[in-house]
Order: structure tokens, then C-alpha cells, then sequence
């Protein structure tokens, strides 16, 4: 089976890659020569448009930014949709709204064309090791058709229901993990203030109900000042956008959520748009003028 595989930034490079590792023929696109050349050095080849890598594949996966290029991607000029063979199957893997994923998806169908919406949750540590939770939403036996192939990027791959679920699970996800982060700043911040050891604090909360994945893997980085992006502030303001766009859409209020993306508004505005979404913690260091550090020996 051919796949194609356009998008290879943080997370799609190393996607990509765990695909050739298992022995799949790929073909890749991105915007970024750098990336595509590291591709073609582990055996992929490589195509010019969308379009091209639709047409000598059977399974196109994409892991793009935003809505508007995941649209321009499939349904533009040079798009997947006029390359793609009749049977073919997308594998949308960005986190878009679910409103464009259906859109998307009913646009393929036209066209014979199966779309599946199945964002990614781990971030690049676990798109590295091939480790990623996959939420797919789309036909059943699409889903289980691709199953092999998202397993080869990921661990725990549940389908969620029809078009546009497993871009609404994501939305619930990045609601869950980035309110986490921030409600984790500003305990941090606090104990920071107080002047208690943080990594004792660690010790002594993370087998209780305070304990997490979040903060298990992000105050390591705090503590050593490490904002090195696994997940970039900008793309989750991004995924905050569409949360709340989609909370409108339902008529809905999302306190928490919103004051979270105002966050991350205040982080992009101050030039930290490239940090990782951790760097949370800097917004509250800044209002009570500490920082969160490891204790000096």
C-alpha cells in the first residue's frame, strides 16, 4: 500500500518517518525543502503538489497548521481532491475544527473519496517514539482499513464516531491538557513564591489525585527553564481558537478555556509564540514577579 504524507513539521516528520521505519513506500510534500530532504534520505520520495502525491498513493495522510491550509491542501488548485484515485482514503491528522473537517469530508465523498478527521495527542516526544493517541472520527471501515498504518505512528488509536468526532475529542483534549498546564502554574508559582523546594513539592503531590501526565513531563522543563516547543504556544492558541469557535457555534460558555487562550494571546504578543505551551507558567511568573526554578545546590 502506497502512502502519501503531506506536512512535516515537529510532528509530522518524525510520523513520517516511523512509516518508512515499518516498511512502508511513501511519498512526501512539504513547503519546507530542508525536511523533505531528510525524508528522501531515509527512502521516501517525494512529490511536487498535493496533487502528485495523491495520484501515486492509495492512503494520503496530512499534518498541516490551521484550517485554511489543511482546506487549500485537499480541496485547492493543486489539491489532493484532483489527484486522488476513486477508493482512496485521507487521513486528515492536523487538529482542525470539527465544522471543517465535515466540510472537507463531504467534499471527498463526492468524489469517491473517504476522509477520515484523526488528530494526534502526545506532542513530538511521543510522535518520536510512535507513541501518539489517534482520535479518528469517519467511516468505520475506512478507520479499520488505516488501522495498521496509524498504529505504526501510534499507540492507543480509538475510532470515535462519524465525520468531525475525532476532531471534536482533540478540542476536548487541548481544553483538558491546556487548562492542566496553566492550573499547574500557578500552584508552581505559588510554591515558587512561598519559597518551597519545587522538586520536593513534586515528590510529595504526584501520587495523589495532583498528580498527571501534564505534570509529569512539564515541570522538568520548567524547573530547568526549558521552553524548547513539543507543543508551540501558537498552535494551541490556534486549537483554543476553534474550541471556542465551536463553543459559539453550540451556543456555549467556556470560562476557562477562554481565559487560557487570552493566555496564550499575552505569550504570543510578547514574542514567545515559538515556546512550548508549558511556557505558560512565564505569564504567571510575570504577575508575581518570581520564577519557577530548581533549587540551587
Amino acid at each position: 500500500m502506497r502512502i502519501g504524507f503531506i506536512g512535516l513539521g515537529i510532528m509530522g516528520k518524525p510520523m513520517a518517518a516511523n512509516l518508512l521505519k515499518k516498511g512502508y513506500s511513501i511519498i512526501v510534500n512539504d513547503l519546507n525543502h530542508s525536511a523533505v530532504e531528510e525524508l528522501k534520505a531515509l527512502g521516501a520520495d517525494t512529490g511536487d503538489t498535493p496533487k502528485q502525491v495523491a495520484f501515486e498513493s492509495d492512503i494520503i495522510i496530512t499534518m498541516l497548521p490551521n484550517n485554511a491550509i489543511v482546506k487549500s491542501v485537499i480541496l485547492g488548485e493543486e489539491g489532493i481532491i484532483h489527484g486522488a484515485k476513486e477508493g482512496s482514503i485521507v487521513v486528515d491528522m492536523s487538529s482542525i475544527s470539527p465544522v471543517a473537517a465535515t466540510e472537507i469530508a463531504e467534499a471527498l465523498k463526492k468524489q469517491g473519496i473517504e476522509m477520515l478527521d484523526a488528530p494526534v495527542s502526545g506532542g513530538e516526544p511521543k510522535a518520536i517514539d510512535g507513541t501518539l493517541s489517534v482520535m479518528a472520527g469517519g467511516n468505520e471501515n475506512a478507520f479499520n482499513q488505516v488501522k495498521p498504518i496509524l498504529a505504526c505512528m501510534g499507540k492507543d488509536i480509538t475510532w470515535v464516531g462519524p465525520s468531525g468526532s475525532g476532531a471534536t475529542a482533540k478540542l476536548a483534549n487541548q481544553i483538558m491538557v491546556n487548562v492542566n498546564i496553566a492550573a499547574m502554574s500557578e500552584a508552581l508559582v505559588l510554591a515558587a513564591k512561598a519559597g518551597i523546594d519545587i522538586e520536593k513539592m513534586y515528590h510529595a503531590i504526584r501520587g495523589g489525585l495532583a498528580g498527571s501526565a501534564v505534570l509529569d513531563a512539564k515541570l522538568p522543563m520548567i524547573i530547568e527553564r526549558n521552553f524548547k516547543a513539543g507543543g508551540r504556544v501558537d498552535i494551541n492558541l490556534k486549537d483554543l481558537t476553534n474550541v471556542m469557535e465551536t463553543a459559539d457555534a453550540y451556543e456555549m460558555s467556556l470560562p476557562l478555556t477562554e481565559h487560557v487562550k487570552h493566555i496564550f494571546e499575552s505569550l504570543k504578543n510578547e514574542g514567545k509564540q515559538a515556546d512550548d505551551h508549558g511556557g505558560i507558567v512565564q505569564y504567571y511568573e510575570k504577575l508575581a514577579g518570581v520564577e519557577v526554578r530548581k533549587a540551587q545546590q
